[in-house]
């Protein structure tokens, strides 16, 4: 049996190793590459970056070389070549690259997917089937990267090299990538969402409705109505799925879309503060300090010279 896990660590050691050498190729500097797979990005960082704060739509990220810090509400998540990350509906996170050098560089790939694809293979393929009980599970996750999840990620990105080759058979390696993945030990994760009628998918719901009308006031009794939940079942598979009230994930929405508008340059503090939803602009300044770091104006200062520095 040692033998046998020896065997399977030196492979699965191996395929990262080609895995990294493939992404390296197709990124020769910095940044987010996009592919000629629509859904397949390739990100590589060269030192230890400032945390990123965005929403995080469902995808797959495997990481082939260096790791990467990503923090939910209170909750942090640290993934390296032996793990991957799969968040399975729109969250507000921050990330953070903390082991990467010129040398040896962060290398990552980054596979988006939506329910429907779930739901098509829950509907065709032998699947477990979903909890019983309607159960919801965090919308985040990081699980060991298996081998045979890696060989498929390695045959997709591999793809790039012969174009021709992505409409045929990219559907085929995405489609394996997704059933490697719920079948593993957090399947269920992905496979709420695409379940009809179940919590999860009433969550996916409200929290599409909080993302597009973060600057209106938040009414969980209307929310909840509409999705036929009561408030404090709403209350409760929210914070379940997203580690965090519905109020704590507008608020997150609010002062990620505010920074996106002083950044920018398009308005100033107090303004950004009304148009995302704020009626005062000192509770704004105070809530956006507590997750920034420092106040609007002093940390748009920090993040546009440290973009100087980047380019």
């Amino acid at each position: 049996m040692l033998l046998k896990t020896t065997k399977m660590d030196h492979e699965i050691k191996e395929q990262q190793q080609k895995l990294a050498s493939l992404i390296q190729r197709f990124t020769p500097i910095d940044g987010i590459h996009a592919t000629a797979i629509p859904s397949l990005a390739l990100i590589r960082t060269s030192e230890i970056s400032q945390p990123i704060f965005s929403v995080h739509q469902p995808a797959l990220c495997i990481v082939a070389q260096g790791s990467k810090l990503v923090i939910l509400g209170r909750e942090s998540y640290t993934y390296d070549q032996s793990q991957y990350l799969v968040a399975s509906v729109n969250l507000p996170i921050s990330g953070q690259v903390v082991q990467a050098t010129n040398e040896n560089p962060y290398l990552c790939m980054r596979l988006d997917f939506d329910p429907g694809q779930i739901f098509d293979l829950i509907r065709e393929t032998p699947c477990a089937p979903p909890k019983p009980d309607n159960s919801t599970s965090r919308g985040l996750f990081v699980s060991s990267t298996k081998l045979p999840l890696l060989e498929v990620v390695f045959r997709l990105v591999g793809l790039l090299d012969t174009p021709k080759d992505i409409p045929v058979l990219a559907p085929l390696f995405i489609r394996e990538i997704l059933y490697r993945i719920i079948q593993d030990e957090h399947g269920h994760s992905v496979m709420q969402f695409a379940v009809q009628n179940s919590h999860a998918q009433h969550i996916a719901e409200v929290i599409e409705v909080i993302q597009s009308e973060y600057a209106k006031p938040l009414r969980i009794e209307q929310l909840a109505a509409m999705v036929n939940m009561s408030s404090s079942s709403l209350h409760h598979h929210f914070k379940a799925i997203t580690a965090m009230s519905p109020l704590q994930f507008q608020k997150q929405i609010r002062l990620q879309e505010a920074r996106r508008m002083l950044l920018s340059g398009s308005t100033d503090a107090a303004d950004a503060a009304f148009q995302v939803g704020y009626e005062s602009p000192s509770q704004f300044s105070r809530e956006y300090a507590r997750m920034y770091g420092l106040p609007p104006k002093s940390d748009i200062k920090r993040l546009r010279h440290t973009l100087e520095m980047e380019y």
